[in-house]
């Protein structure tokens, strides 16, 4: 099983980006679909982006399509977001997640084999 460990979370402007790294532990990390969730204080953890296991596929929830961006480098067993065009209500704490199966955005909490510890992101002028 893999471990996984998230950085890049900070205090970013509005309107402004921020890329998150997902880094794992383990030589199984190729056989992951690995995404990312995120929960807002007072709220349920919700999907976000999701990558499958080669990086031929990926998906977005729609409150984040066209401003983030998922990618793997299965070299460096690294999992990537990118957000680009911040809102306030991206604040969250961002989770990476992976399971062997590529769920798509159907995606649930429920359904992640492997959680990170989290990062916090804060959008506020």
């Amino acid at each position: 099983q893999v471990q996984l460990v998230e950085s890049g979370g900070g205090l970013v402007l509005p309107g402004g980006s921020r890329r998150l790294s997902c880094a794992a532990s383990g030589r199984t990390f190729s056989t992951y679909a690995v995404g990312w969730f995120r929960q807002a204080p007072g709220k349920d953890r919700e999907f976000v982006a999701v990558i499958s296991r080669s990086g031929a596929s990926t998906s977005s929830a729609d409150s984040v399509k066209g401003r983030f961006a998922i990618s793997r480098d299965n070299a460096k067993n690294t999992v990537y977001l990118q957000m680009n065009s911040l809102k306030p209500e991206d604040t969250a704490v961002y989770y990476c997640a992976a399971h062997p199966v590529y769920y798509g955005r159907n995606w649930s909490p429920a359904s992640v084999e492997v959680w990170g510890q989290g990062t916090l992101v804060t959008v506020s002028s």
